[in-house]
């Protein structure tokens, strides 16, 4: 049999060890399976109030809800015009749209800028392309059958239209538009995080002070834990359950990773084709088995893991740094490579087949099994 791909409900967890402070405040988790992206939400909260809880988990679920359908890319809803609207007019007319979806994609084009390129929503033309061969392959591995690769072709054909000078955001209006029919956006590098990050906020302003918000691994957490520690984050085992260390960082922080174990299928090649595309190749990355960045906007975070998957340790570390000097905020990333595959580098611990590496504003920080 072969493996098959599956949407991972999350690989990060917010686990709430110590007591927490008061004899009144109490741990409580909800579970939600239905609010969008194609995976499970998580919101665990200490507080005192359990009816508050409860307002803000329904609250973290119609925000989620909201954001799938104003970032998806396959389906259209009534009233919204979401990035499907902004596709299906490529190359026709400007689209009005809300800001929210003006600021994920001045967001993505702030990172697109930054990476050069490495993170790029805009080569939706080629990502549909791996997106047909990986449902079929899904099915044909479900069948016992190895899915088949697109050719050299069809990547370069498809990989030619993109780039943002092809999408004309007019802040002022309030509309985008996509000067080439032939180009398409996908957000699927970012959109979760900026989901998630935009839903914190909300959270925080209804008076969420002590949670954590798991959305598929993608976990932001809204202050410490109520007795003033930090919430503890799991990094899955790439090739299994569970997770190979902890990672502990004080504050309100974002802890996004982006896998190679996630939406995947065995090809032709006997290869893992998993969903993240590098634009140097057109085809899927190879170098890290996970990277998983750490700063306080989850849309940063989630669009600076697809990012630094793609690019080498030193240009990820330089990517980081570029970041943090024009944003202000720490920027940190944990990156996991077999062994035989590993770079050089200054900070790292062997774990089995694993090596990891972090950056240095993360010393201390890593507790291993």
């Amino acid at each position: 049999m072969f493996l098959t791909a599956a949407l991972a409900a999350g690989m990060l967890s917010a686990c709430a060890e110590s007591a927490p402070a008061g004899p009144s405040v109490q741990t409580f988790q909800n579970v939600s399976v239905d609010s969008g992206f194609d995976t499970v939400i998580t919101l665990i909260e200490q507080t005192d109030d359990q009816e508050a809880f409860q307002s803000h988990y329904s609250e973290m679920c119609e925000q989620f809800r909201r954001y799938n359908s104003l970032f998806d890319i396959y389906n259209s809803y009534e009233g919204v015009a979401n990035l499907k609207t902004v596709n299906d007019s490529a190359g026709l007319s400007p689209v009005t749209v809300s800001e929210e979806l003006i600021d994920l994609l001045l967001q993505a084009k702030e990172i697109y800028e930054l990476s050069d390129g490495a993170f790029d929503i805009t080569m939706g033309s080629l990502l549909q392309v791996w997106h047909r061969y990986r449902e079929a392959g899904i099915t044909a591995n479900e069948e016992g059958r190895y899915g088949e690769l697109p050719t050299e072709e069809e990547l370069a054909s498809a990989a030619a239209f993109r780039g943002f000078d092809h999408v004309i955001i007019d802040e002022e209006a309030c509309t985008v538009f996509i000067d080439d029919a032939r180009v398409a956006l996908d957000a699927g590098g970012i959109a979760k995080g900026f989901a998630a990050e935009r839903t914190a906020l909300a959270l925080e302003q209804a008076g969420a002070d002590h949670a954590a918000v798991n959305a598929g691994g993608n976990n932001r957490t809204i202050g410490a834990k109520a007795d003033g520690s930090t919430w503890n984050v799991g990094i899955q085992n790439p090739d299994g359950q569970g997770s190979l260390f902890i990672v502990r960082v004080a504050g309100t922080n974002s802890f996004v990773t982006s896998g190679d174990y996630e939406r995947y299928y065995l090809a032709e090649d006997g290869i893992k084709e998993h969903h993240i595309i590098d634009p140097a190749t057109n085809r899927p990355a190879d170098r890290w088995r996970s990277v998983t960045v750490i700063t306080p906007d989850s849309g940063a975070a989630d669009a600076l893991s697809t990012a630094l998957f793609v690019l080498s340790y030193e240009d990820g570390e330089a990517l980081l740094k570029k970041y943090r000097d024009k944003t202000g905020d720490s920027a940190e990333a944990i990156w996991i490579a077999m062994q035989e595959k590993a770079p050089d580098a200054p900070r790292y611990q062997k774990l089995g087949i694993y090596r990891v590496i972090w950056s240095d504003g993360l010393d201390g920080c890593l507790v291993f099994n």
